[in-house]
């Protein structure tokens, strides 16, 4: 059995931010920013508080089967929760998303890359 990579998107919105963290969040955006974003193991967070209050973590896990993505979409969701509560954020409307990779439509070049190494 070949191992399977998942990609998991958790959204949400802050919720009930204080002057305090609200400066918190926008003093540390740029790490944050969308154009940064990337799918991670240990979930990468992306937002543009002074915009709106989204936020998305981008988190990158793996199984053997195809029922290990339903434990992955768990973990990134703990893992998102455990971020926003260790620092005291409030946030409401948490979902997730979670692809598994072995169904992704392959590109052309992949075809190219797969029909010179056969």
């Amino acid at each position: 059995m070949s191992e399977r990579t998942f990609r998991i998107t958790v959204r949400g919105v802050f919720d009930g931010l204080d002057a305090g963290q609200r400066a918190d969040l926008l003093a540390d955006a740029a790490e944050h920013d969308v154009l940064h974003a990337a799918f991670t193991p240990e979930g990468h967070l992306s937002y543009d508080v002074a915009a709106r209050p989204a936020f998305t973590f981008r988190f990158l896990d793996s199984g053997e089967a195809e029922e290990d993505v339903l434990a992955a979409t768990e973990r990134a969701e703990e893992a998102a929760r455990a971020w926003l509560d260790g620092r005291g954020y409030g946030y409401k409307n948490l979902r997730s998303q979670a692809e598994d990779l072995s169904y992704a439509p392959v590109g052309a070049r992949q075809r190219r890359a797969a029909r010179k190494s056969a």
